[in-house]
């Protein structure tokens, strides 16, 4: 097991290291190969030719890519020091960074947003794993019966159903119509935990209803198959109960394809659910990915493209390590 876990962060390692290379040369090479000036995407218009020389030796963007990479990299780790002659500004680690915008660290700017995002991705998540795959399951026993045919209607339904139109739709029920619920915008935990609650509870729901249709179409699908393999007739020719059948055998092979996609769906939001917080104006890491893109802001969108690759890696790290405990096989690949 030891061995298996060293691999795998290598791998891990491996993955972030081209990540970032690749990211970098981007959102950095790129504008030198194009003929734009960063330090005029960081100046703005209103310059002139002195500001931007200094704004380039300040900033590192007259050294050479690979100096600037090897900088940009010691400073996640260490910090760094901007100096531009007469002053220097020191960037605490992890330093991505200032925002060609708001001239604020990247570093906080994401640190600001993310408990945000951690909220909706981590209440979602729970609510449409234990959703999808309960409803696939029972869809998977109850076969071709009214039960089965209702819940893969719903599944469709999410499935095909885009999330700014379950967002309208939801509040229309949940609050004008039935009046359960209250619209409101995002608190934080620690002020008001019944605020938060109930900031989230919509967001949560719309959000959850598209990923758990999912789970639950794939459950039902997985279910089936494993339902009709010869040690699932095995272990109730010999008398096992049903539920014990299901529980300890069939559920356990389900769950592998289903660990999978946990672990990639739940890195990927961790990244920022753009189209949900863009439709309850929360102010998570994918609005500020996506205002950065309209802005321009590089530094801005590199880091929190590196902290989605971050979060999808290592979720991906945990999903190996569950497959080696679903599945002791999987060690010795």
């Amino acid at each position: 097991m030891l061995v298996y876990l060293i691999r795998r962060l290598f791998n891990v390692v491996a993955t972030l290291l081209v990540v970032s290379v690749v990211t970098f040369g981007i959102f950095f090479a790129v504008p030198k190969i194009t003929g734009s000036d960063p330090a005029l995407m960081y100046a703005g218009r209103e310059t002139n030719e002195t500001a931007l020389a200094g704004i380039r030796v300040k900033m590192g963007f007259d050294k050479p890519i690979s100096e600037q990479y090897l900088t940009f990299v010691k400073g996640i780790f260490a910090g760094r020091d901007y100096d531009g002659g007469t002053d220097v500004t020191h960037c605490a680690a992890p330093c991505f960074g200032y925002s060609f915008k708001t001239e604020a660290p990247v570093w906080e700017t994401m640190v600001d947003r993310m408990p945000v995002t951690l909220s909706l991705a981590l209440g979602a998540a729970v609510i449409w794993v234990i959703a999808g795959v309960a409803t696939g399951v029972i869809s998977a026993l109850k076969r071709r019966t009214a039960i089965d045919r209702t819940v893969m209607v719903g599944a469709l339904a999410g499935v095909s159903l885009p999330i700014f139109f379950t967002g309208m739709v939801a509040p229309a029920i949940f609050v004008y119509s039935l009046g359960w619920l209250d619209v409101s915008n995002y608190k934080p935990l620690t002020e008001d935990p019944v605020a938060w609650l109930n900031s989230m509870i919509l967001p949560w729901v719309t959000l959850a209803f598209l990923f758990a249709a999912t789970y639950a179409r794939i459950t039902r699908a997985t279910m089936l198959d494993v339902l009709g393999e010869d040690y699932i007739r095995t272990a109730r020719a010999k008398g096992l109960k049903e539920g014990v059948v299901i529980r300890k055998h069939a559920l356990r092979s389900t769950l592998t394809p289903i660990v999978t996609m946990f672990g990639l769906d739940l890195g990927g939001l961790l990244g920022g659910a753009v189209l949900t917080e863009t439709t309850f104006n929360f102010q998570g890491l994918g609005t500020a990915a996506v205002a950065a893109i309209g802005q321009g802001d590089l530094p801005v969108i590199m880091g929190v493209t590196l902290l989605a690759a971050l979060f999808v890696v290592m979720a991906n790290l945990i999903v190996d390590l569950l497959y080696a405990v679903i599945d002791p096989r999987v060690r010795l690949t």
